[in-house]
């Protein structure tokens, strides 16, 4: 059996919704492309559109926990643990360069770094960029504390992190006292005066 030929009215009907749909692109896309990117400090979208966090951390809370003796890396490609950093307080920010949040609040760990790093150790890991990028973008928000690498994600698969950043507050012998997703300044000298 001969199929038919679409009819005059079926033809101008999805003519009509090609260009409504078409018209709704177009002013999405002008939108979109309009002007300068938006920028989120000093973050600028790869793609159009806006940056949402998380309404919940989607982490394990691994508060209470023993801080894994994992090896990473440092800038060198030397191995490390942060046991290495035992018999002082550590703050510990898990991070990466293309993560929005965590591009906003370095800044702020360099600030409180700067005012308690004499009593509190301070320690980026980064499982994603390269070193070059990771110094780079930390030293650019004023980071001076140790950054390590953790490209095998051996000690972020151990803490079970799957979402960016996180922080965790440890105690000199190793156990995590807390964690937390974003965090800004005031968060974290509260969270140092209340734990340390």
């Amino acid at each position: 059996m001969a199929r038919r030929p679409p009819s005059r009215t079926t033809m101008v009907v999805a003519a009509l919704v090609a260009a409504i749909a078409g018209s709704l692109v177009g002013v999405v896309l002008a939108d979109a492309f309009d002007g300068e990117p938006e920028y989120d400090g000093d973050f600028v979208l790869e793609q159009p559109g806006v940056f949402q966090q998380p309404d919940e951390d989607i982490n394990v809370d691994t508060s209470g926990g023993e801080l894994p003796d994992v090896p990473i890396v440092d800038a060198d490609g030397n191995e490390v643990s942060l046991a290495a950093y035992a018999g002082r307080p550590l703050v510990v920010n898990f991070w990466f360069s293309r993560c929005a949040p965590c591009r906003r609040e370095l800044r702020d760990f360099a600030e409180v770094h700067a005012e308690v790093g004499d009593r509190v150790q301070f320690v980026g890991v980064d499982p994603f960029d390269t070193v070059e990028a990771m110094e780079r973008f930390a030293g650019e928000r004023g980071v001076t504390y140790p950054l390590l690498r953790d490209p095998e994600r051996s000690l972020t698969n151990a803490l079970s992190i799957v979402g960016y950043p996180v922080t965790l507050f440890v105690d000199a012998d190793g156990t995590i006292l807390r964690q937390t997703g974003v965090i800004d300044a005031d968060g974290l000298r509260s969270a140092i005066e209340e734990l340390f």
